[in-house]
């Protein structure tokens, strides 16, 4: 369970969203370099995936995962609680069936049970309210629908102090550390099954593919 001091979380929120602004016109260059990745990443995800699907997706940065796993489903809303960053991720290309809006993953506008899939990638970590996240992700989500939370997992592997830091000096804000065990108990106290987890090495962390099921 997460406690906040309602004060600081507030203070928290609003300095998140301002440096996302700020960073955005520079992330898609910024991600540049974890391509591989990303790439390993949709290859995960993308056998699940079939043109049947709706598939909501939060926190989508500038389309680093829109634009290669849309076209496996019939339709896919990118999101972001950031407005530069869905202004840079629509610089990028128009799809059919994939629509670029601004939403806050912790207080959704879709009615209950819309959703075949969610898609959160990277994001949960550095969210002030990942339960809130997840709360409203369980909500939207229809009966048995499926989860693909692909997370950096700092506590896998080597600690690098270090590059937290630095990260932290220049805004990276991190608020949830996991190693891949308390990242399975954290997605399962909100209504899920573990389908699948691998971890994917080659970035700033290891990444926890986290594919579950809602079984509420």
């Amino acid at each position: 369970m997460i406690i906040y001091i309602k004060g600081v979380l507030t203070v928290s929120i609003k300095n998140n969203k301002k440096f996302w602004d700020k960073f955005a016109k520079l992330y898609n260059a910024f991600i540049k370099k974890d391509k591989k990745v990303y790439d390993k990443i949709c290859g995960n995800i993308c056998h699940y995936l079939n043109k049947d699907m709706n598939i909501l997706e939060l926190a989508c940065g500038s389309g680093q995962l829109s634009f290669s796993l849309s076209r496996y489903t019939k339709s896919w809303i990118a999101t972001d609680f950031s407005e530069q960053m869905i202004v840079e991720a629509r610089k990028r290309g128009k799809y059919k069936n994939l629509t670029f809006e601004i939403a806050d993953a912790t207080s959704l506008s879709f009615a209950d049970g819309k959703f075949d899939c969610v898609v959160i990638a990277n994001a949960l970590h550095i969210m002030p309210k990942p339960d809130e996240a997840m709360k409203e992700i369980s909500r939207v989500l229809k009966s048995n629908g499926i989860l693909f939370a692909p997370t950096f997992l700092w506590k896998e592997g080597k600690q690098r102090k270090i590059i937290k830091m630095i990260m932290s000096i220049l805004g990276f804000k991190m608020y949830q550390e996991w190693n891949k065990k308390q990242f399975e108990e954290f997605i399962e106290e909100y209504g899920f099954s573990v389908v699948e987890m691998k971890l994917i090495y080659g970035g700033l962390a290891p990444v926890g593919v986290m594919i579950a099921k809602s079984v509420t």
